[in-house]
């Protein structure tokens, strides 16, 4: 345990995980030429990154599941192989449906990597390093963001279509030779971790897991957090920014690489804070949520175009939602057993992107209804316009909503059993501060 080999199995995995971020944001810098390329409007644009979410998010407990049988190393791997072969056909793909092939292929791959990777550093770290290396993790493959936003980004418009996911899938044949060369699943010597003896065994087990209101704590937290931020860089924040806003596409590009730098700097402190707070992690999940919605009520509800420093600040807010998202798993690891720590890691990984396709989904019909009502033609100048997405970014309320609500609902039943089982009591944070306050107060 945190060994010089641990440092070099996190390296290697957290690079694979990367890599398939890249994979998972690499069509949120085409959204403008996917639609000139298919010849498509909005809602069928959005049909190839829901998709892919769709795919995500339904293989997140199956996968979870397998994990828990038989270790990370070769779902990672398995991973990489698939989204190498997504890339391949959508950069080849002559239609609209073969393109939703391949990233139904991507949203597999990628659908492996994350919570085996997360579930590899569980295996090769412990103690309060954990939070930390887990918020590392996230911060640091979301670079894969800024690899699709830039150089990605520069060989789609230099070079063309093809040579922009071809280049891109050839990262994946990387990870997968990296993963196979150096990466196990434990330590050498390291007792093996209870496993499910059978598919009926694995299968209750991720019911316990269903049950525990600290894995629905952990799925909440991830639905609200995650997916405001996701629909910006998977999807929609490049037209928005690009077309709606009037920035162009390198502005763009580089506008969306500030959410990722943004997270790189917010992770560690989260962590930070999460380690040293535990019983006060949803109250930081709430406070993210609460900056979000503010700063997204003042970008879309600005007189004419906001300012540039309002939408910097939109994306700096939405940008701490990702790191964020990750203390959903902090709850996974706090409330579940080692033996089902990845079908709960699964279920928590479901929520953000749940949350993301739908509102991608809506966002793509809004965008539809909006052009064809105005008379357009479904060219991207009038599709993507600044008032039709103050319109159609409006369906994050009612969904991140209804989060916020189930959130508060496994709150209070996780810290219900919290006093049951051990005995704690987790006071409301007003008393606390209150608490707090007197005690400073009384040392004055």
């Amino acid at each position: 345990m945190n060994s010089r080999r641990s440092w070099l199995v996190f390296g290697v995995s957290v690079f694979a995980y990367l890599i398939a971020v890249m994979q998972r944001s690499s069509l949120g810098i085409a959204g403008v030429d996917a639609t000139e390329r298919f010849d498509v409007q909005a809602a069928a644009l959005s049909s190839l990154a829901v998709v892919q979410l769709i795919v995500y998010a339904g293989l997140q407990i199956p996968v979870g599941v397998v994990l828990d049988r038989h270790g990370p190393r070769v779902l990672i791997a398995t991973g990489a192989v698939l989204m190498v072969a997504g890339q391949v056909t959508l950069a080849l793909a002559p239609s609209i449906g073969v393109a939703i092939i391949g990233r139904i292929l991507v949203g597999a791959g990628d659908a492996m990597t994350f919570i085996s990777v997360s579930r590899l550093i569980a295996s090769w770290f412990s103690g309060r390093a954990l939070p930390l290396l887990s918020q590392a993790m996230g911060t640091t493959g979301a670079l894969g963001q800024v690899l699709s936003a830039i150089p990605l980004s520069i060989v789609l418009h230099q070079f063309g279509w093809e040579p922009a996911y071809l280049s891109a899938a050839a990262l994946s044949v990387l990870a997968f030779v990296l993963v196979i060369l150096f990466v196990r699943n434990a330590p050498a010597g390291t007792v093996p971790v209870e496993r499910p003896g059978g598919w009926p065994a694995a299968l209750h087990q991720l019911r316990e897991s269903l049950g525990r209101p600290g894995t629905q704590l952990g799925f909440w937290s991830h639905f609200v957090t995650q997916s405001p931020g996701a629909v910006l860089t998977l999807l929609w924040g490049f037209p928005f920014i690009s077309v709606g806003l009037g920035y162009g596409a390198t502005t763009a590009s580089l506008f969306l690489t500030l959410i990722v730098a943004v997270g790189v700097v917010a992770g560690p402190l989260l962590g930070i804070l999460s380690a040293r707070y535990p019983y006060r992690r949803s109250n930081i999940v709430l406070g993210i949520v609460s900056a979000m919605g503010i700063a997204w009520a003042a970008v879309l509800l600005w007189p004419g175009e906001p300012p540039v420093w309002l939408v910097v600040l939109l994306l700096v807010v939405v940008a701490i939602g990702g790191p964020g998202s990750l203390i959903g798993f902090d709850f996974a690891r706090t409330f579940n057993p080692a033996r089902s720590l990845g079908s709960a890691s699964g279920i928590v990984n479901v929520g953000g992107f749940l949350a993301s396709f739908v509102m991608m989904l809506l966002i793509g019909v809004v965008l539809d209804v909006i052009d064809r009502a105005n008379g357009g033609t479904g060219a991207p100048s009038e599709l993507y316009s600044l008032e039709a997405f103050r319109v159609a970014f409006l369906v994050q309320i009612p969904v991140v909503g209804l989060g916020v609500v189930f959130l508060l609902l496994a709150r209070r039943k996780t810290r219900r059993r919290l006093h049951e089982e051990e005995g704690i009591r987790v006071a409301p944070l007003w008393v606390a501060l209150v608490r707090g306050w007197r005690r400073r107060g009384n040392r004055t």
